[in-house]
């Protein structure tokens, strides 16, 4: 392939994954707006269609009978309580959770791209560095200061929802999101795979859009109802 077909091709990837992003944001962005029925079938549809890749990643990691169906029966309970979580969320917390999964993957991709430097867990995922993660923990943790400051309801009674507390619960959330990452990472070498599907062009499945959203969603749900 000569070096003007690869810029070609190159272009053409980013080019499909802009556009399918577009559309994924305009899905979730009207499930939003209408919120209600709408936005819980949404996430209903969004948590069966994840499991389903789920299922097919576990039947492929192991041919062990009684691991399948124990892996089956946890991924299960993973993704329907997380969606469930999300669904019960008000919105603020749902705008928080979307944001810090958002920010964490931004400032995981542009500090590892632009910095480089030592692999988190090169066996698992080659591509995350040291600096990855210190650059989603600082937007993630921007993302909720910011939040907080000027999204959160006067409702202020947890120290995790004041400015400085969201900022260091954020950097967490970072944390947390990245360890789905690497866990969803992990089933997939496992299963031998680079992606849970080929629904989404350019993106791979469902379950590679969500892995970091569904431990996140189980947290803030826990800090929401008990703090």
């Amino acid at each position: 392939m000569t070096p003007a077909n690869g810029t070609a091709k190159g272009a053409s990837d980013l080019l499909v994954r802009l556009i399918s992003a577009a559309v994924m944001l305009a899905l979730a962005g009207t499930a939003f707006y209408f919120g209600g029925t709408v936005l819980d079938t949404f996430i209903g549809v969004v948590a069966l269609i994840a499991f389903v890749e789920l299922v097919l990643l576990i039947v492929k990691a192991t041919g062990n009978i009684s691991f399948r169906l124990a892996a089956i029966l946890a991924g299960a309970a993973y993704i329907f309580v997380a969606a469930g979580v999300l669904a019960q969320l008000e919105s603020y917390y749902l705008i928080a959770v979307l944001g810090v999964v958002i920010a964490t993957d931004t400032g995981g991709y542009l500090f590892g791209r632009t910095i480089g430097g030592p692999k988190i867990a090169r066996r698992i995922s080659p591509s995350k560095t040291w600096a990855g993660l210190i650059g989603a923990m600082l937007c993630a943790g921007l993302w909720l200061y910011l939040s907080a400051q000027f999204l959160l309801p006067a409702r202020l009674d947890a120290t995790w929802e004041q400015p400085l507390g969201a900022a260091i619960v954020g950097a967490v959330l970072a944390v947390i999101a990245q360890i789905g990452d690497f866990f969803e990472s992990w089933l997939k070498r496992k299963a031998g795979v680079k992606d849970s599907s080929k629904l989404i062009p350019g993106h791979g499945g469902v379950l590679d859009r969500v892995d970091g959203l569904l431990p996140v969603a189980l947290v803030v749900g826990v800090l929401s109802t008990l703090l």
